[in-house]
């Protein structure tokens, strides 16, 4: 099969055939059929969290496609059944990592990928999912959709008439901000760099937005929510200044949520005090999301018109396409880029 192979870091990804090997217990072969890119994908190409002890490996973790055959004890799904590929841990078994081959080198993977037109997955990184659900829109549930409505429903626990600032309007921050509107939450703030991403971020539901390259996100902020600051505070970016600023401006009883993974080198710096008085700080993985129950239930809201998924796939492309792809997330096109093998 072909596969994207993360070689070296910060250099372009390689795209070869590389050998499928036999199925083990608790593992599912899945022909992939659409996979989105996160921005943790970029972080690992990038080497942002430093070395990767790990390469060469396969890379990708939100995708949908169809079961081909399944190993030893898997019961949760069967050949032909469609399905969601997520990195956040469902029921059923969880396998050894699969190994792969490349010219007799051994490629790593973890217990999904999904930048390949097949994949080897474990029992619980698989949800099965109704045959008419498009695969574009099936693979945004393996995280963009669920990690940033969890944030909402779960981190934040988010409730009606309450201020949330979310820092960064991309394939996830899109997501919170259309949590914090099925919640009605008021006002919804959308801070980012790029104007096409603030004005999808108005699509989703934002009531205002801030361009953080023309003024200062602290004073605009001001301005919106007033002196107090807001409720929440999600930053999406990891990047040091930007997650300082959203402590900065939650509220003395608000939640600030980390939820961009910072660089290795860049640890942050904060005014602990205001900690003991009632301000939260807190991180995330994924939302909190659980898999078996959550993406069914974000079908139904997609099925009602009450959740916008296929909006927010912008861009398609090929497999062997990624590099551009990746080059073209970096510079802030787009919301969600997704391969089809």
């Amino acid at each position: 099969m072909t596969a994207a192979i993360l070689v070296t870091q910060r250099a372009p990804l390689e795209v070869a055939t590389v050998q499928l090997p036999d199925l083990g217990v608790g593992q599912v072969l899945v022909q992939v059929k659409a996979s989105g890119i996160c921005g943790k994908q970029l972080d690992e190409i990038s080497g942002r969290q430093g070395a990767d002890p790990f390469l060469p490996h396969l890379l990708g973790h939100e995708g949908a496609g169809i079961v081909v055959e399944t190993g030893p004890g898997v019961r949760k799904v069967k050949p032909g059944d469609h399905v969601v590929l997520h990195w956040m841990k469902g029921s059923g078994m969880e396998c050894a990592a699969p190994r792969f081959l490349r010219n007799g080198t051994t490629i790593s993977a973890g217990w999904v990928t999904t930048f390949s037109e097949y994949t080897i997955a474990s029992e619980n990184r698989v949800t099965s999912i109704p045959d008419d659900v498009s695969f574009d829109v099936a693979s945004l549930l393996g995280c963009a959709a669920t990690t940033g409505l969890g944030i909402v429903f779960n981190d934040a626990a988010l409730r009606p008439g309450q201020s949330i600032a979310v820092f960064g309007a991309g394939g996830v921050g899109v997501n919170v901000i259309q949590g914090a509107s099925l919640v009605n939450a008021h006002p919804i703030i959308a801070i980012d760099r790029h104007d096409a991403r603030l004005k999808q971020a108005i699509a989703f539901g934002a009531t205002h937005t801030i361009n953080a390259s023309r003024t200062d996100p602290a004073t605009a902020l001001s301005g919106i929510a007033g002196r107090a600051g807001v409720d929440v505070a999600v930053d999406l970016t990891g990047l040091r200044a930007v997650r300082e600023a959203a402590y900065q401006v939650t509220s003395a009883r608000g939640k600030t949520i980390f939820a961009g993974v910072p660089a290795s080198n860049e640890p942050m710096t904060i005014d602990s005090f205001p900690l003991h008085f009632g301000r939260e700080i807190t991180g995330v993985h994924g939302g909190g999301t659980k898999p078996d129950a959550d993406i069914p239930r974000y079908l139904r809201l997609f099925r009602l018109g009450k959740l916008k998924l296929a909006e927010q796939v912008t861009h398609r492309v090929r497999l062997r396409d990624i590099n551009t792809a990746v080059a073209q997330m970096r510079q802030g096109v787009g919301c969600r880029w997704v391969i089809c093998p």
